[in-house]
C-alpha cells in the first residue's frame, strides 16, 4: 500500500530499496502460491475536489498538483510494479478501503484475509487494518515489509498495537509458512 514513487521518495535510499526488496518477495511469493496481489495507490482528480480543505493529512496538496491519477508521484514504483494480473485500487483517505472499491474488490474474489504492507505503518497500515478487523477480515502484516518516518512508532505499532487485531510477522517467516 502506498508503494509509489511520491511516498516511497520519502525515505532514505538505502531503507527504501531495502524495504522495496522485501516486499518484492513477498509479491513474489504470492504470485508462486497463486494468492492475489492487490496494490492500493494515493492519487485525486484534477484539481483536487476530493480532498477537503479540513482534512490535515491532505489539504496541503489542495491546488500544489502532483498527486493526480497519471501523475509520476502515484505510480507504484517499479522495484514492485504489478503485473496483468494484479489488481490496482485507487483510494482518496489514509486508510485503503475509505475512498476505494477495496472491499468490493475483496468479498468479489472471496478472499476472507489480507496480508498487509505498506508505508506509513502509522498511515495506511494503520488505519487499514483497524478497518479490514472491523470488516471481519483476517489480517496479517509483514513488520519488515512496512516503514515509518519514526522508527519507535513503528516498532510500538507493531508490537504493541497491531498484535490485538493481526498476525504480526516478518516477509521470511510469511514467506515459509507458505510451504
Amino acid at each position: 500500500m502506498d508503494l509509489q514513487t511520491g511516498v516511497v521518495d520519502g525515505l532514505t535510499d538505502d531503507h527504501g530499496v531495502a524495504l522495496l526488496g522485501r516486499v518484492a518477495k513477498a509479491v513474489a511469493a504470492a504470485r508462486d502460491h497463486r494468492i492475489p496481489v492487490i496494490y492500493v495507490r494515493l492519487a485525486f482528480r484534477v484539481g483536487t475536489p476530493d480532498i477537503s480543505a479540513r482534512n490535515r493529512a491532505f489539504s496541503a496538496l489542495i491546488g500544489r498538483g502532483g498527486f493526480g491519477d497519471d501523475d509520476l508521484a502515484t505510480q507504484i514504483c517499479e522495484m514492485v510494479a504489478p503485473v496483468e494480473q494484479d489488481v490496482v485500487v485507487v483510494k482518496k483517505r489514509v486508510s485503503a478501503f475509505t475512498g476505494s472499491d477495496l472491499d468490493v474488490v475483496l468479498r468479489s474474489m472471496g478472499i476472507t484475509h489480507v496480508v498487509l504492507a505498506g508505508i506509513l505503518t502509522s498511515g495506511v497500515v494503520l488505519f487499514t487494518l483497524t478497518q479490514a478487523a472491523d470488516l471481519d477480515y483476517a489480517v496479517t502484516v509483514l513488520s519488515d515489509g512496512c516503514s515509518d518516518r519514526d522508527d519507535e512508532v513503528h516498532r510500538v505499532l507493531c508490537e504493541k498495537v497491531f498484535p490485538s487485531r493481526a498476525e504480526v510477522v516478518s516477509v521470511g517467516e510469511w514467506i515459509a509458512s507458505l510451504n
